[in-house]
């Protein structure tokens, strides 16, 4: 499948579009997570730590996944929601992650994401996927969410897009709510960069709201888009019960209605994030 952009966009922007449009249903290389698996078993396991809970809130597929994240471009807590999917699932249920055009049109990271079943997070991707009955998980947040400072690690950002909500009732499908804790710890953002991004245009070229500065190996304090190695984090998430939908498809259309869903998917992921900080153990990397 391929998603069908604007074609008339020129310069930087219409190359990302072109580039990310290409996509595909045929969800992760087995061969590559076999092949892959023993890195990510001790980046998961040993580096990161990671707990998980909440399997028994996913119902029968397809569903809509719904959750924050952090450390753009590499959003650690991102793939390791895959990886565990992928430990528990097998080829049985497909999850598609999702990501950013910017990232899906980088040469060699797009192939790769693409090998991992990545979408773009775009709407007849996610549509397709989920009609196909693929799960789908989506953050909506995007940059803004994934590169919240540091200090506002623990709090739910779904940066007032409420598209999810819409795609998911016209798709018939429940929203489960992710909550996830310690990603940011892998790589702490000092700032933001909202205006370094424009000045520097990014919001019109590559659609980057920010530009953040972050803390990161080898680099010390850097710009967060860097390749980097991810600090020792202990990575919490749980799935939240699952948001029921009025599948209507005129409901897509009631603001009110999609308002007040949004707020609920939102208000989940922050009880479960409030929940899970809790337990940390040390105030950095606990």
């Amino acid at each position: 499948m391929e998603d069908r952009r604007d074609g008339n966009a020129g310069g930087l922007s219409g190359w990302v579009a072109e580039r990310a449009g290409e996509w595909d249903l045929s969800g992760p290389d087995e061969k590559a997570l076999q092949r892959q698996k023993f890195f990510w078993n001790m980046l998961v396991d040993y580096w990161f730590r990671m707990e998980i809970d909440g399997w028994e809130n996913i119902g029968k597929p397809p569903a809509l996944l719904v959750g924050i994240h952090s450390g753009a471009p590499f959003v650690w807590d991102a793939w390791t929601v895959g990886l565990q999917w992928w430990r528990r699932f097998g080829t049985e249920r497909t999850l598609h992650g999702t990501a950013h055009d910017a990232l899906m049109a980088i040469p060699g990271f797009g192939r790769y994401f693409r090998a991992m079943g990545v979408l773009p997070a775009a709407p007849d991707a996610i549509a397709t996927a989920l009609a196909e009955g693929h799960d789908v998980a989506l953050w909506p947040g995007g940059e803004v969410d994934s590169l919240r400072p540091w200090s506002e690690r623990d709090q739910a950002n779904l940066a007032g897009r409420t598209g999810f909500v819409k795609m998911a009732i016209r798709a018939g499908v429940p929203i489960v709510p992710i909550a996830t804790v310690g990603g940011a710890d892998a790589m702490p953002v000092l700032i933001r960069g909202d205006r370094l991004s424009r000045v520097l245009r990014l919001d019109k070229l590559l659609r980057l709201k920010v530009f953040p500065l972050a803390i990161s190996l080898p680099w010390g304090i850097a710009p967060a888009a860097l390749p980097q190695l991810p600090l020792p984090a202990k990575i919490r998430t749980r799935f939240m019960p699952a948001v029921e939908l009025d599948n209507d498809p005129a409901r897509a259309d009631d603001d009110e209605y999609v308002d007040r869903k949004y707020h609920e998917v939102e208000d989940s992921i922050q009880r479960g994030m409030d929940a899970l900080a809790r337990k940390r153990a040390l105030p950095v990397f606990g």
